[in-house]
C-alpha cells in the first residue's frame, strides 16, 4: 500500500517535471532554470496529488495549497538561479491546468446546445455549471496561491532581477 503510493507520488512528479521542462524550453527559459523549473512542478504536482489521494481533500483546495508551494519554491530559487520567480512559477503550474474539467466544459455545451429534451437539457446544463465553476475555481485558486508567496516575500522575489 505504502510502496504504491510512494511509486504513485513518484511517477506524478516525473510526469510533471517533464511537462514543466518542455514548456521551460519552448518559452525561451534559459537552461540554467530547467532542472528547477522540473523540481518545482513535480513537488507541486506530487502534493496535490498526495492532498487528492491522502486526505480527500477537494481539487480546488488541493491546487491553491501545491500552487502556494509552487509560488513558495519559485521565491527560494529564484536568485539561485538569477531569473525572476515567475521563470521557475508559470511552467510548474502548467501540468495542474484543470484540462479535463475544461474538456467535459466544451462537452457539455455542445450537448446542451444538441439537447432536444427538456430534461436532457438540464443534465447537460448541470454538467456544464459543475465542471465550468470547478475549472474556473481550480484556475482562481492556483493563481491566488502561487502569487501569495510573490507577495509576502517581496523582496526575495525581486532581488533575482537586480
Amino acid at each position: 500500500m505504502i510502496y504504491d503510493l510512494i511509486l504513485s507520488l513518484l511517477s506524478d512528479g516525473c510526469f510533471a517535471a517533464a511537462a514543466a521542462v518542455g514548456f521551460s524550453t519552448i518559452s525561451k527559459t534559459p537552461s540554467r532554470a530547467w532542472l528547477w523549473c522540473g523540481l518545482t512542478a513535480a513537488a507541486g504536482h506530487a502534493l496535490r496529488f498526495a492532498l487528492l489521494s491522502g486526505t480527500g481533500l477537494h481539487i480546488v483546495a488541493a491546487s491553491t495549497v501545491a500552487a502556494m508551494t509552487v509560488g513558495l519554491m519559485a521565491v527560494i530559487f529564484a536568485p539561485r538561479i538569477k531569473c525572476p520567480a515567475e521563470v521557475c512559477l508559470f511552467p510548474a503550474l502548467l501540468p495542474m491546468i484543470p484540462g479535463m474539467y475544461a474538456y467535459r466544459t466544451v462537452q457539455a455545451l455542445m450537448a446542451c446546445i444538441a439537447s432536444l429534451d427538456e430534461s436532457q437539457f438540464i443534465h447537460c446544463f448541470y454538467l456544464l455549471a459543475y465542471n465550468g465553476f470547478t475549472c474556473s475555481f481550480i484556475i482562481l485558486g492556483m493563481v491566488i496561491g502561487a502569487n501569495i508567496p510573490i507577495f509576502i516575500f517581496k523582496a526575495i522575489s525581486f532581488r533575482a532581477t537586480r
